[in-house]
């Protein structure tokens, strides 16, 4: 397939909040795929963590965030999905992207379980696992989109 300028879009980012890292992948130029990019550790600073990923987010010149939303199996909120939200809430208040929410089920299972099957050592998975699972919410995303057009 030949791509022409119109069909390079600006590149989407999308993040894996969780309590202790914050898994960070980004769209190819035409929105066909994620790719992880790295895992940010949170600190104990709320406001300096969502001011990093705001940060991250610019310094990439995205058109959109994604944020995965963690929900239970049956998609019922969880204590996960409030603390995420108030996140999420936090970032809208520090930039004028536009930020879209992505269910996340099963995503840390499935990146967890590619870090296995490549024999990547438990202790060295946690230095991965989030920016893989952030790559498939950005995947999921990209396909539910592409399903839209």
């Amino acid at each position: 397939m030949c791509y022409t300028e119109s069909m390079i879009t600006k590149q989407i980012i999308a993040f894996d909040i969780g309590d202790k890292r914050i898994g960070v992948a980004v769209s190819d130029p035409f929105g066909e795929y994620a790719m992880p990019v790295e895992t940010y550790w949170r600190t104990k600073n709320f406001a300096h963590d969502v001011e990093q990923i705001v940060k991250i987010a610019e310094a990439r010149f995205v058109g959109t965030i994604v944020c995965g939303l963690p929900v239970n199996f049956d998609g019922s909120e969880s204590v996960q999905t409030v603390k995420t939200m108030r996140f999420i809430e936090a970032m809208r208040e520090k930039t004028k992207i536009p930020i879209e929410l992505e269910d996340e089920r099963f995503t840390t299972l499935q990146a967890h379980e590619i870090l296995i099957q490549e024999g990547v050592r438990r202790e060295k998975r946690k230095n991965n696992v989030d920016s893989i699972a952030a790559s498939y919410i950005l995947d999921t995303y990209l396909a539910r989109i592409r399903n839209q057009s």
